[in-house]
C-alpha cells in the first residue's frame, strides 16, 4: 500500500500548509476540551475581513484550482514538478484531488458527508512513473483517515473556521491557531493588512513546538471578492523546498458532487492542458 507520505513525497514539500499528517500519524478526531478565544477570534475576523469577508468566503459553493509545484530536496537537488487539481464543494462537503507527478500520480475522491470515497494509487513500479495502478479502491484506514484530515483543513474551511465550530485561539501576537481535531494550522497575519504572511501546520501533541517549516505567501489574486495565494514558497528550517504557482481558480461554477464522484476510464487523473 501507498502511505499518503509517500504519495506526497514531491507535493508535500510545496504544500505542507494545507497538507495534514501522514495518515498513520492522524488519530481520529476528538472533541477539544478548550474553547476559543476572545484573541483567536479577534484576529480570524481580522483575516476574514482581508480575504474579503467571511460572507464573500461563505457565498463561495465550489472551488476548482489547479496548480504547478517545483519542489527541491534538503541539499538543493531538484525532485521534480508536480501538477496537481484540487476541486471541492461546500453542501454536501465533497473533495477531489487529481495530481500528476513522478511516482505520485493519483486521484482521490471523498464523500465528507458519508466519510466514504476511492483513489487510484500511484504505480510506483512500472515502467511509466506518471501512471496509476488502474485500479479504484475503497478508502479505509489510515487512508480515510488522511481524507478527512485534507478536507477539515481545506483552506475554505478554514477560513470560516468560527462557523464550522473549529476552536480558534491565539498563541502569540498576530499568530492565529485554528485546531481541526488533532491538527492545527497556524497563520502568521500582517499586522496592518491582515492577510496572511505564513503558515505552518502544528502538532497538538505540542501546540507550543510547531513544526519546524512553513508556507510563505508570495502573491495574491482577488476572485469573486475573495483573495487566493496565487503564489507560495515553502521552507524547512529556513531551507526553500518548494515553490508554488497558481495557474487557474474557478468558483461558483456549478461543480456537482456526482461528477466529481465519475472514475476516469483511463485511470488518469484529470488536468487541463498545460
Amino acid at each position: 500500500m501507498v502511505t499518503p507520505a509517500a504519495r506526497f513525497c514531491l507535493v508535500a514539500v510545496a504544500l505542507v500548509s494545507f497538507l495534514p499528517l501522514a495518515a498513520s500519524e492522524i488519530p481520529e478526531p476528538k472533541p477539544s476540551p478548550k474553547p476559543s478565544t476572545p484573541e483567536g477570534l479577534s484576529l480570524l475576523h481580522k483575516m476574514q475581513d482581508a480575504l474579503g469577508g467571511a460572507k464573500a468566503i461563505a457565498a463561495i459553493a465550489d472551488f476548482d484550482e489547479t496548480i504547478k509545484a517545483q519542489a527541491w530536496d534538503a541539499s538543493g537537488a531538484p525532485l521534480g514538478e508536480v501538477r496537481k487539481r484540487s476541486r471541492w464543494v461546500r453542501n454536501p462537503s465533497t473533495l477531489r484531488l487529481d495530481q500528476i507527478g513522478p511516482r505520485g500520480t493519483y486521484i482521490l475522491y471523498f464523500d465528507g458527508g458519508s466519510s466514504s470515497g476511492w483513489e487510484f494509487l500511484p504505480d510506483t513500479a512500472g515502467p511509466d512513473q506518471y501512471k496509476t495502478t488502474g485500479t479504484a479502491v475503497p478508502l479505509a484506514g489510515g487512508e480515510l483517515q488522511f481524507a478527512k484530515g485534507y478536507l477539515s483543513g481545506f483552506e475554505l474551511n478554514l477560513w470560516l473556521a468560527d462557523s464550522l465550530g473549529y476552536i480558534v485561539t491565539s498563541p502569540r501576537p498576530n499568530v492565529l491557531r485554528i485546531d481541526h481535531g488533532d491538527a492545527a494550522t497556524d497563520f502568521t497575519l500582517d499586522p496592518k493588512s491582515g492577510l496572511p504572511l505564513s503558515s505552518a501546520s502544528v502538532s497538538l501533541a505540542d501546540p507550543d513546538r510547531p513544526v519546524p517549516a512553513e508556507m510563505r505567501y508570495v502573491e495574491w489574486r482577488e476572485i469573486a471578492g475573495v483573495r487566493f495565494p496565487i503564489h507560495r514558497v515553502n521552507y524547512h528550517s529556513g531551507l526553500k523546498r518548494g515553490e508554488v504557482t497558481t495557474g487557474t481558480i474557478r468558483v461558483n461554477v456549478g461543480l456537482a458532487p456526482k461528477q466529481l464522484a465519475v472514475q476516469p476510464a483511463d485511470a488518469m487523473p484529470e488536468l487541463p492542458r498545460s
